[in-house]
């Protein structure tokens, strides 16, 4: 019985896209384990940006210095 944990941030997360990556994890498990999908739990955790860092800083700011230093 596997179990995925996904977590993102909410940018571009619309329910499609959940859907979507719920289907494809799943499908890479039957593909490339034979794990049944029946049994395949999937959860998707959406992490508000001030509550998700990188490389020391609030995503939102990383992002931006990622972006000045292009």
């Amino acid at each position: 019985m596997p179990y995925v944990n996904i977590k993102i941030t909410p940018d571009g997360a619309t329910p499609e896209k959940k859907a979507e990556l719920i289907a494809g994890v799943t499908q890479l498990l039957v593909d490339t384990l034979g794990k049944n999908p029946a049994t395949t739990h999937v959860v998707i955790d959406v992490v508000e940006m001030e509550d998700w860092g990188l490389g020391g800083l609030p995503v939102e700011e990383f992002r931006r210095r990622q972006a000045a230093s292009q």
